[in-house]
């Protein structure tokens, strides 16, 4: 009897040490997995950065929507080449979503550093930008990365500030970094999401911040949302720079942007847009400007695509030689919805069984503009 006792505790305590394992290796597992992406923290930069490595930059006057520190990111290529790379996170339009801080944007830094790694930025030996210098804007600011304000209100008695200073933050990682990067003579200024917005509205102020580019790229990927209080927005609550502010004339931020950015440069520009055919991401955003609520049904999945067709359309018009790549990935079974944004993920894959989106960029910065997957715009989903 104590013999069988003695056996029953001693496999018991196997089956504990073995579970235990299991819980201890999983654990190892989930760390390593953070370590490499939300927990990720790039070495602050001191002194010389070297070729290839990645750094955090942070700007004494520089803060997060939550007041939180903010930092941008560099790289150094071997390669006398720069990629100016803005990153996505949300918007705010109104005082409402100002208030409402994380429901509608990233209020802080907080899981950003690992994004710069992934996609366009990775050092995969493929990646055709692998050696190009980097300067990557985090975003944290609610603001398209345009803002110079502060948005003040009351709340439970107590006064709360929401810092939209994405321009101030920008500008000043710039200032402080143009030193490490030289005199490139190619520019890529990129962004996805509201990166993308931000492309459309920075890219003539990036280019004039590095005259010695002459081989120039803008490329929008994911940036569409239609909304007739723009400029109020821009002028009022972020309090933009008047040159920005000044362009946005319709309801669509990004056409007005680009358009004033050929008209002022020409065919010295090269301009590119891309976006999936019926973003999952941006839709929901459109729903809340048209009813007041995020949504993601099948028929906002119509408007969109709708919208997106008449935009294609708006940037052809106006901008003569634009190169556009239309694709559509992980689509949703139901609402035939799509993935949103392509440069921090599936930027290598032939999404349309011709070029990647990577390949359609780096073919325009060779000379090459090309325009893929128009008939999306027509496919009944």
């Amino acid at each position: 009897m104590r013999e069988t006792k003695t056996k029953k505790k001693h496999t018991a305590l196997i089956v504990l040490l073995v579970v235990l394992a299991v819980v201890v290796f999983a654990a190892i597992g989930i760390y390593a997995f953070l370590s490499k992406t939300f927990l990720m923290s790039h070495p602050e930069l001191k002194g010389e950065p070297e070729i290839g490595k990645w750094y955090r930059v942070t700007p004494e006057t520089a803060r997060s929507s939550n007041g939180k520190e903010w930092h941008g990111i560099l790289r150094k290529g071997s390669e006398n080449k720069l990629v100016v790379y803005f990153f996505g996170g949300g918007v705010s339009i109104t005082e409402e979503t100002s208030r409402g801080g994380n429901k509608f944007f990233a209020e802080d830094m907080t899981g950003q550093d690992f994004v710069s790694t992934w996609g366009i930025g990775s050092s995969d030996a493929s990646n055709p930008f692998k050696d190009w210098s980097f300067l990557v804007i985090p975003y944290a600011s609610g603001d398209f990365h345009c803002g110079t304000g502060e948005y003040r209100y009351t709340e439970g008695g107590k006064e709360k500030v929401v810092y939209h200073q994405g321009y101030t933050n920008y500008s000043a990682f710039l200032e402080k970094t143009k030193q490490y990067i030289g005199s490139p003579d190619t520019l890529l200024v990129t962004g996805f999401s509201a990166g993308g917005f931000a492309t459309s509205l920075l890219a003539d102020d990036v280019i004039d911040r590095f005259p010695s580019a002459k081989n120039i790229t803008v490329c929008v990927d994911s940036s569409l949302l239609l909304y007739d209080g723009w400029h109020e927005t821009a002028q009022n609550l972020w309090k933009a720079p008047a040159e920005i502010t000044e362009r946005l004339t319709s309801n669509n931020l990004v056409l007005d942007s680009l358009t004033a950015l050929h008209n002022k440069r020409g065919n010295s520009v090269k301009i590119l847009f891309d976006c999936s055919v019926r973003d999952d991401t941006l839709m929901q955003y459109q729903a809340y400007i048209r009813e007041g609520k995020m949504s993601k049904t099948r028929e906002n999945g119509d408007i969109f695509q709708k919208d997106l067709k008449d935009m294609v359309e708006g940037l052809q018009t106006n901008i003569e030689g634009v190169g556009i790549y239309i694709w559509e990935y992980a689509m949703d079974k139901t609402t035939k919805n799509t993935q949103h944004t392509i440069l921090s993920s599936q930027v290598f894959e032939k999404l349309n069984g011709e070029k990647s989106v990577a390949d359609w960029i780096t073919d325009a910065i060779d000379g090459d503009i090309r325009t893929y997957g128009l008939e999306l715009l027509e496919k009944q989903y």
